[in-house]
């Protein structure tokens, strides 16, 4: 899911929220006018009146009790699949649902509302504010749409009926670029690169090995895929039905981790992470002063040998700067490619050193609690990494990925992870991406903190991660 989707699909609740502030506020007001109609006296028993710091939590307890509704019908849905009439229409809809239960609360618990009328202008102004608001946010994502910022670039696949139809339909939809149809799938890597294409849709009925090699290609180079039903037949795991121009469209999500699942998992990782740096900062700088004293160097493994800053390839094999305590003699990095190259016991593209000579006492005290791991803290606050997920590996190790092992980029890597937690690196490499391949295509919440809770086991059992 593109960022500027999640954006304006989270941007809706706090709109909604304040529009509906806004509206009971200007109902209250309105309602203190005794003469606002002309000819017509509208008593009212200032007895009853709240008092402003009251009224505000009557407003956010009818605002959030609305979100509630909207949220419970699929009204914050992240990719909304509504035109902009149908939108009004549910807000209209359950909006109307909404004041009937606030009314059935009052009649239930039988308590007196002060004004019947500040209900009857709340409910009133909020339907006209939200579906204004959310009609301004639409505006404005068009707008962007029309100078390319958000637009997505899709790919059909095939030449039929169907393909001709979808693309005329697609055309017309201001929120994809469309590209194609194309009918020969040597062109497809090229076509893909040039147009910066951020999804495929497959409308052709193509040989089984043709169809593997496509949804192949797609996790490779983390493209979406959506295809016409009946044609492929595939593990689902993870499926997302959408129609367009009378075709029901089957989006094969590569993992569950997307919309409010992305915006769920983030949150926890910005709040693990900071929590975590401010908490264990008297151990930071317990251990800084350590590595001075027991090796001469940096206090953090943050440059290679030539002076290059220490990178790591994240999601979508995108490289970052990557942080960590050092452990080993300083400028020895290289040499697991060169002297001790012999020693290295691991298959695969990763290297692991057997009794490696350069990591200091000092470092294997850290390696053995995996202390030397905290700084990624601060990977995973700036957004680069997460607190669970697949290892984050260097960039010449990842240049030697066969293409199933590509998968692993999918998401973001984990400073802690599935395979991390079942043998460390004592795993096969080909384990540890059937682990992390697992872990990315059935991603939940209660997952990660499992995986969470066992590594804090792991640590304190003191399991060299070498």
């Amino acid at each position: 899911m593109k960022k500027s989707e999640i954006i304006f699909g989270l941007l809706r609740i706090p709109i909604d929220f304040s529009m509906v502030i806004c509206a009971f506020w200007l109902a209250y007001t309105i309602r203190l006018k005794s003469d606002l109609i002309p000819g017509v006296q509208l008593e009212l028993d200032t007895a009853l009146l709240p008092n402003g710091q009251e009224y505000i939590k009557l407003s956010i307890f009818f605002a959030g009790s609305l979100l509630a509704i909207y949220a419970l019908f699929g009204l914050y849905q992240l990719k909304n699949q509504d035109g902009p009439l149908k939108e009004i229409r549910r807000v209209c809809s359950y909006t109307s649902v909404w004041l009937l239960l606030l009314m059935a609360f009052f009649f239930a618990t039988r308590e007196l509302f002060f004004s019947r009328l500040v209900l009857a202008y709340g409910a009133i102004f909020s339907l006209v504010f939200i579906t204004s608001a959310r009609s301004i946010l639409n505006l404005i994502k068009s707008q962007l749409f029309k100078f390319g910022i958000g637009r997505r670039h899709i790919l059909i696949i095939g030449k039929n009926k169907i393909s001709d139809r979808l693309i005329e339909t697609l055309k017309n939809d201001p929120k994809y670029k469309v590209y194609g149809p194309l009918t020969q799938l040597k062109n497809l890597k090229r076509t893909v690169n040039k147009n910066r294409i951020e999804e495929i849709l497959q409308t052709q009925d193509i040989s089984e090995i043709e169809d593997h090699d496509i949804l192949e290609f797609c996790q490779e180079h983390h493209l979406e895929y959506r295809f016409v039903p009946d044609i492929l037949a595939v593990e689902r795991s993870n499926i997302e039905i959408e129609p367009i121009a009378g075709f029901p469209l089957i989006h094969l999500k590569p993992t569950s981790l997307d919309g409010w699942g992305k915006v769920y998992k983030r949150s926890i990782d910005i709040l693990g992470s900071g929590f975590g740096l401010i908490l264990l900062s008297p151990i930071f700088l317990t251990v800084a002063l350590g590595i001075k004293i027991d090796s001469k160097g940096p206090i953090l493994f943050s440059k290679l040998d030539n002076g290059k800053p220490v990178l790591r390839v994240g999601q979508k094999g995108k490289t970052f700067r990557f942080f960590k305590f050092r452990t080993m003699k300083h400028k020895s990095h290289n040499e697991r490619y060169g002297k001790l190259a012999d020693k290295n016991i691991r298959k695969g593209p990763l290297v692991k050193i057997k009794n490696d000579p350069r990591i200091t006492k000092f470092g294997g005290f850290l390696r053995r609690f995996d202390i030397d791991e905290l700084p990624s803290l601060w990977n995973v606050f700036t957004g680069h990494m997460s607190l669970v997920g697949p290892r984050p590996h260097l960039p010449e190790e990842v240049e030697k990925y066969e293409k199933h092992h590509k998968f692993l980029m999918t998401i973001k890597p984990g400073i802690t992870g599935l395979s991390q937690t079942s043998g460390r690196s004592d795993l096969d490499f080909e384990e540890e991406v059937r682990l992390d391949s697992y872990y990315i295509k059935y991603w939940s919440p209660w997952l990660d903190f499992k995986i969470l809770l066992k590594t804090v086991i792991v640590v304190l059992r003191g399991h060299s991660a070498e």
